[in-house]
């Protein structure tokens, strides 16, 4: 396995802007996006990295910005380094494969949030209040159990920490009814159209959360799209409501986490080579199946 890309560094352009796994870059009317090989889990980037893990990310959500592209906008204008302004040619062998381009938008702070089965903050809440978001659902769902209907859970936006779970009545009024309702008719369609087609490989879409923006005047899919580390995904053959998923995702290591004793407050101890390879093995198994194809790796 290569040595996984934590950071990067393009001395031409100005430092980028680091979320948990991407350094952005403003390029002026773009922005370029490039995907680390950085792994967070509650609310800690851990160490090391995945490796390829970034690569796998981008052509994942690649794949998919292009099968949606007749439902919903993306902001994608290059993915193909050899179409990136003339200046970053010389960093090409380090961008290629994990980074795009893409125009800038206003971003709606919420995550949306698409939910087809109970299973993470979701299913906690569900033991709580028997409702997610303020959705009462019925008794006696346990975890990982099919939801009746897919819903709509909106969350807060954080550069930093934990999202927030919030109801679709405070998304409104923050971000407005109409908008509101748009997010969420385009989140459930979009999530229905990805769990059909992952049930084609043997996969069952759990759930996902969404970005999106404003830009050139309409509502805009940004940032990732249902990737391992943005959705739950699980293998359909061996499912069972009650029983703990087979997952090609990132609950692979937040199960490590809950096992190893860390109490989420102090540094998050390290990841040990067999949970980093069994991390890039899912994502990949993941890739794989959805696709059909090999990454760029």
């Amino acid at each position: 396995m290569s040595e996984a890309i934590w950071k990067t560094e393009i001395p031409d352009l100005p430092p980028p802007r680091r979320g948990k796994v991407r350094d952005v870059y403003d390029l002026g009317e773009l922005l370029l996006i490039v995907a680390c090989d950085r792994i967070s889990a509650y609310d800690h980037i851990l160490q090391p990295g995945i490796p390829g893990k970034g690569k796998i990310l981008t052509q994942l959500s690649n794949f998919w910005f292009d099968r949606f592209r007749d439902a919903v906008p993306n902001h994608l204008v290059a993915t193909d380094v050899g179409d990136f302004p003339k200046e970053l040619a010389a960093h090409s062998e380090m961008l290629e494969g994990r980074s795009i381009l893409v125009s800038k938008a206003d971003v709606v702070p919420f995550e949306c949030v698409a939910r087809g089965y109970l299973a993470g903050s979701g299913f906690r809440e569900y033991t709580e209040s028997r409702s997610v978001c303020g959705i009462p659902l019925p008794e006696g769902l346990q975890r990982a159990d099919r939801l009746p209907e897919p819903i709509f859970t909106p969350a807060t936006k954080a550069e930093s920490g934990h999202d927030e779970n919030v109801s679709y009545e405070i998304m409104v009024e923050a971000a407005g009814e109409d908008l509101t309702r748009q997010l969420k008719d385009i989140t459930l369609s979009v999530y229905s159209m990805g769990a059909e087609h992952s049930s084609t490989c043997g996969l069952i879409l759990a759930d996902t959360k969404f970005e999106f923006g404003h830009s050139g005047g309409q509502i805009t899919l940004i940032d990732e799209v249902l990737t391992p580390d943005s959705s739950r995904f699980w293998e359909a053959e061996t499912w069972t409501p009650g029983v703990e998923p087979v997952s090609f995702d990132k609950q692979y290591v937040r199960n490590w986490l809950d096992e190893s004793g860390w109490d989420r407050e102090s540094p998050p101890p390290e990841l040990p080579a067999d949970v980093v390879q069994g991390t890039f093995d899912r994502y990949l198994e993941a890739f794989r199946r959805l696709t059909g194809s090999e990454p760029n790796l």
